[in-house]
């Protein structure tokens, strides 16, 4: 199955010739020229990159990768006129994984292309499988099971015991958890992460046949994970 690419870009005539580039070299591609068509475009197909214009009507292509990274993880490469280090590290710094200028040669954006999906395939070859002794982490279904047994959990109990898992026997503040989860919406800083830190505990210990706690907290600082390594 092709590859699919979003291109976003208010350039008409450039994302006719991208189309059609991209085509020919074996991708699948859909081209949006406003953000707002986008973003609904991406919560309605399941797309493998998307190329992403820096000066957009609506808001601007920073604002667009800020967005999209909320509640995404698609690979992003930005597009700019602007070539400056910094608007290059304020792309990368929002989530974009490359920042090609303009003009560009196609074969160079092919090139990238190519670089990005092998680099973020590869990683998710390295981390879709999180194994402990009775707890497991599938990254990429973004299920959790405790001795095979599918733990219900929403969105954001997945993303906080992700983080979790990654950082197995550290300790974690507050401030870390609201960091470091994508796509949590976190109204007061104690109240919302102790009361989501509380949900995901209770349903981990629920599932597990020794009513196991494996979430520690950590008095004046924090939480610690810990589960048994295999």
């Amino acid at each position: 199955m092709n590859k699919s690419i979003l291109i976003i870009d208010d350039d008409t005539k450039l994302n006719a010739l991208l189309s059609e580039y991209l085509t020919n070299n074996g991708y699948s591609c859909t081209a949006s020229e406003l953000p707002s068509d986008a973003l609904s475009k991406i919560k309605k197909n399941n797309f493998d990159l998307i190329i992403l214009d820096v000066m957009l009507p609506e808001m601007d292509g920073f604002e667009v990768c800020k967005t999209i990274r909320k509640e995404y993880d698609i690979p992003i490469i930005m597009l700019t006129a602007r070539g400056g280090v910094t608007d290059k590290i304020v792309g990368l710094e929002l989530g974009a994984d490359d920042y090609l200028p303009k003009p560009f040669e196609p074969r160079e954006l092919i090139a990238r292309i190519t670089s990005v999906m092998r680099r973020v395939e590869g990683k998710l070859k390295l981390s879709s499988l999180i194994k402990f002794k009775n707890l497991s982490i599938d990254v990429s279904k973004r299920a959790a099971y405790i001795d095979n047994k599918d733990i219900e959990l929403t969105t954001a109990e997945f993303e906080l015991l992700y983080l979790f898992a990654k950082h197995n026997g550290k300790v974690l503040s507050r401030d870390d958890l609201m960091k470091n989860t994508r796509g949590i919406s976190w109204e007061s800083y104690n109240r919302s992460v102790d009361v989501m830190v509380s949900r995901l505990r209770s349903k981990l210990k629920s599932f597990s046949p020794k009513k196991e706690d494996y979430i520690k907290t950590v008095h004046s600082v924090g939480y610690m994970f810990f589960a048994e390594e295999e």
